[in-house]
């Protein structure tokens, strides 16, 4: 893989390659987006109750700001479009950024840092049970992500791609991946990249519930922050 970094001509082979391979699995294609309605409004009812319980948590600890935080992400083909989390942050979380870009914990195009002042109490709790993450749902059902793809990288990220990298966004991004479930942040971004591309290279309907399945394990793990 690593001969691809530098040749134009084998990336685009590649490419290439995942298209005809696409056309091969329209099948597994519908049947996965299937899976992402029937999954997403199942557990839009099912998680309705938490959602009601965690919004007023957010909303008595930092009365300024929104319950729902919602961010531009890159999606499918570079298309943007927002992507619904619970704020888990202060509210004026954006504008602290800048002075905190130089303690970033992961190498490349990502940002993380361990003991990020920003986030709030409720913040640390649902990061770490990754309840921030279940208004993705909503943008499952719209069809903006999936259940299980990469993961939906920010606009200031993908200007930082190497068209090697941008080969992520080859498919819908998905709430869970196999990054996320091959050890998350403990993992650097070159080796993120080479996760999801070999997701894209091998995707199929028993690799998603299996990733799926993973995923609820990975949750009680220390890797999310």
């Amino acid at each position: 893989m690593d001969s691809l970094h530098n040749s134009g001509v084998g990336l685009q082979n590649q490419q290439d390659i995942y298209i005809s391979r696409q056309e091969e699995r329209k099948g597994y294609l519908y049947i996965k987006r299937g899976m992402d309605i029937l999954g997403s409004i199942i557990g839009l009812i099912i998680f309705s109750p938490l959602f009601i319980i965690v919004a007023l948590i957010i909303k008595l600890e930092d009365p300024k700001g929104s319950v729902i935080f919602k961010q531009v992400r890159v999606g499918k083909d570079g298309k943007e479009f927002f992507m619904y989390k619970f704020r888990s942050m202060v509210h004026n979380a954006e504008e602290l950024l800048e002075q905190l870009l130089d303690q970033n914990e992961i190498d490349g195009a990502m940002f993380k840092i361990k003991d990020d002042p920003r986030i709030t109490k409720i913040g640390k709790f649902i990061r770490k049970t990754s309840i921030d993450e279940l208004p993705q749902l909503w943008n499952v059902l719209k069809g903006e992500m999936s259940l299980v793809g990469p993961r939906p990288p920010l606009p200031r990220e993908v200007k930082q791609y190497t068209p090697y990298d941008k080969q992520r966004l080859l498919v819908t991004p998905g709430c869970t991946g196999l990054w996320q479930v091959s050890g998350r942040n403990s993992l650097g971004f070159k080796e993120m990249v080479e996760l999801d591309l070999k997701y894209i290279s091998n995707m199929s309907l028993w690799m998603d519930i299996k990733i799926i399945i993973k995923t609820f394990g990975a949750i009680l793990g220390k890797n999310a922050y």
